[in-house]
């Protein structure tokens, strides 16, 4: 994985490299990392505020960019600019910590800046919400032009233990998707991104109870094909997405992006300092993801968060992705919910190597690789089902 921060944590670096890989540029990365690299190598608590600093100062001056050109009648232009304001911004707000007094006025302004992104950038993309146990969850809903004519299939697509639909937007694996006919819901489930954020909806082991949700909603949309509805869950979506496949039956496939088999075991490797973490402050985040105040209490609850017993009663296509130095969730993991999937009528585990990059997490380091492998699966797999 490539290293901007020589002597700084893999969470700095680990961020870097995910907004290169989507959509960021490597100058305007350079000029806001040069200055802090002494402040974040001293350490990954120790450096946040000046990433947000730094990272906050070049989104401003790409939205005055982006103003300038919408000004001029450059629409195109505008949108790129608040595209990679966007991406910057919510990945600085990623690094904050939970307990950080303007973490919820920096992620307010990532929800302006994707708003302005949509209607400059990606016109097909737009805000919708989610009934769900009487509140709603945002989501973003990308409508492939296939809809124009009729329904399509489509995919949620849900977070991980630290990211937002609006990291999920930036990614643009709902760009994939729509060119091979497909849309994609882009979701903020309890425990992530706005429904977290700024309605404290927290995590919750049962999955399929919020995946259902949205099951529920897509098929009042005259616009999805009820009948090849999938689900894909980066990181610990690999934990989410398995398990809503297991329980909901209403979904024709799943993809688990980066194995997630036991994820409470993984924590307490993490408090012996096995294995990278995913952000700064990263028990004060786990805490606030899943509602709790004690980290002992915690850890016996977190013993629960695996798929042993779970992953064998999926009855769909089911895809596993993992990288071969993922240095978060061991490859083991992989291997078990592979192992493990026996009533899948297609399953496949596709390992990503260093010789062909995205070996790291999720495949970060060359995340277009595993977002075309992913799309490629699920569009043939929908293919083979009857329309």
């Amino acid at each position: 994985m490539f290293e901007y921060f020589t002597d700084g944590p893999y969470t700095y670096n680990y961020s870097v490299v995910g907004a290169l890989n989507t959509g960021g540029l490597i100058d305007e990365i350079d000029r806001a990392c040069r200055p802090i690299r002494t402040a974040v190598a001293a350490g990954e608590d120790s450096g946040t505020r000046d990433f947000l600093r730094a990272w906050t100062a070049l989104t401003d001056q790409l939205v005055t960019q982006a103003e300038d050109a919408e000004r001029a009648g450059h629409t195109r232009t505008a949108g790129q600019l608040y595209f990679r304001a966007l991406n910057y911004l919510a990945i600085a707000e990623r690094m904050l910590s939970a307990t950080d007094a303007d973490r919820p006025d920096v992620y307010r302004r990532v929800l302006d800046l994707a708003q302005k992104a949509f209607a400059t950038h990606s016109p097909r993309v737009s805000r919708v919400t989610v009934p769900y146990e009487g509140t709603t969850l945002p989501a973003y809903f990308s409508a492939a032009p296939t809809t124009d004519d009729g329904r399509a299939p489509i995919i949620v697509l849900v977070n991980g233990l630290d990211s937002t639909k609006e990291i999920g937007y930036t990614t643009r694996h709902w760009e994939e998707l729509a060119a091979r006919g497909i849309s994609c819901l882009i979701l903020d489930q309890p425990g992530t991104g706005e429904a977290l954020r700024i309605q404290g909806l927290t995590a919750r082991i049962d999955a399929e109870a919020w995946a259902s949700a949205a099951v529920d909603y897509l098929l009042t949309r005259a616009d999805v094909d009820p009948r090849r509805i999938g689900i894909t869950g980066y990181s610990l979506g690999g934990y989410y997405a398995p398990r809503a496949a297991a329980f909901e039956k209403r979904f024709a496939l799943c993809v688990a992006w980066g194995a997630n088999h036991n994820w409470g075991a993984v924590q307490r490797r993490r408090l012996a300092r096995e294995g990278e973490r995913p952000v700064p402050h990263y028990w004060d985040h786990v805490l606030w993801v899943w509602g709790h105040t004690d980290l002992g209490e915690f850890l016996s609850f977190a013993d629960d968060v695996h798929l042993d017993g779970v992953v064998e009663q999926i009855a769909v296509p089911f895809l596993i992705t993992h990288g071969a130095n993922d240095r978060q969730i061991p490859l083991e993991y992989a291997h078990c919910s592979f192992d493990q999937a026996v009533n899948s009528p297609r399953r496949e585990l596709r390992v990503f190597t260093a010789e062909e990059g995205a070996a790291e997490h999720i495949g970060l380091d060359h995340l277009p690789h595993v977002s075309s492998y992913v799309a490629d699966w699920v569009a043939d797999t929908f293919a083979a089902m009857t329309p």
